[in-house]
């Protein structure tokens, strides 16, 4: 749970705003978690939601557009999981 690294060692992930937090997201920070998660869970939305369609070979652009969100949603709300902890504070 470290980012960068200095002469002082590695610094703590901290953030204030949403930017900041989406900026962890898109260079990777949540990646290794959040992938996981997203792996797990968008393989079984899918094979519910999605099996006998794709098994009976009659899916459509739509399908894959669902899939996606399949993966995507469960990836984006692990990182959300993943980063909420560690929100910085203004005293």
């Amino acid at each position: 749970m470290t980012a960068g690294s200095g002469s002082r060692g590695p610094r703590p992930i901290a953030w204030t705003t949403r930017r900041e937090a989406l900026g962890l997201i898109v260079r990777g920070v949540t990646f290794h978690t959040a992938s996981r998660v997203a792996l797990v869970v968008g393989t079984l939305l899918t094979l519910v939601n999605q099996g006998e369609v794709i098994l009976n070979g009659q899916q459509t652009a739509a399908t894959y557009v669902r899939v996606a969100f399949n993966y995507l949603i469960p990836y984006a709300v692990a990182s959300i999981g993943y980063l909420a902890p560690l929100r910085a504070t203004s005293d």
